[in-house]
């Protein structure tokens, strides 16, 4: 395992507010989300989950990150992987280095652990690695299963970071692989049928759509803030009534 350890400093770590700054409503919404979570599948944990959005520049990684750290600081050993291996961001966001990650146990070593640790007890991080020609074809691959299988029975639970749904197929063929799937939308940027379009793309996959978050959603009580507000989608037969 790499040791490698981030420096603090707030330009690294503007954007991991659970870690950072842990009572602000922000962090507060987090641990509703982590809440809501654990509620969607009573009776069976749910052990590996997909964050992906309709398209980009709508804050999955973000969200990804949050929810990992959110979901370790509960006392759960979490591994969260970097599965965009078009776009990768996760090695950024925590200042690790991104030598090696998911892409060197699909092509070289899967017995290599390239696991990170973070400066969050509990959450250690699989970056995306070198990036590949080819990362649909991987994703799709057995070596993929056996990386999940791997993962799963070394952490509680297991984050996995995609790019998104509407512009590559790599969340749909990921997402059919895993427990659950967050879609992540961004108020003012993400239209309704494109989240709509993207809830379709993940059940035809028979992926199982956990539900959504919506971010940059300004608080009555402050101006330039935003924070992340979930809502579970209760069932995959009704109709879209996406009541918040």
């Amino acid at each position: 395992m790499d040791l490698a350890r981030q420096r603090e400093s707030p330009n690294e770590f503007s954007e991991l507010i659970m870690h950072h700054d842990p009572r602000s409503p922000i962090s507060e919404a987090f641990r509703t989300l982590r809440t809501n979570l654990e509620f969607v599948s009573p009776g069976t944990q749910l052990k590996s989950i997909l964050v992906s959005s309709p398209g980009p520049e709508e804050g999955k990684s973000t969200v990804t990150a949050n929810l990992a750290i959110s979901l370790a600081q509960t006392g759960k050993q979490v591994i969260l992987v970097d599965a965009d291996m078009r776009k990768p961001t996760q090695h950024k966001l925590f200042s690790l280095p991104n030598r090696a990650g998911l892409t060197t146990l699909l092509v070289r070593d899967p017995d290599q652990d390239v696991r990170q640790e973070t400066l969050v007890p509990g959450l250690s991080i699989v970056t995306s690695g070198p990036v590949p020609p080819n990362p649909s074809e991987l994703l799709a691959s057995d070596s993929m299963d056996t990386v999940i299988n791997f993962l799963a029975d070394n952490a509680d639970i297991v984050i996995y970071d995609s790019p998104p749904i509407a512009v590559v197929t790599d969340a749909i063929i990921l997402g059919a692989k895993l427990d659950g799937a967050l879609v992540v939308v961004r108020l003012g940027v993400t239209s309704k049928e494109a989240a709509k379009r993207a809830k379709e793309l993940l059940r035809t996959s028979r992926s199982r759509v956990l539900g959504v978050v919506v971010n940059e959603v300004v608080p009555r009580y402050g101006q330039g803030n935003y924070y992340y507000y979930y809502y579970y989608d209760k069932s995959e037969d009704e109709n879209d009534s996406d009541s918040g």
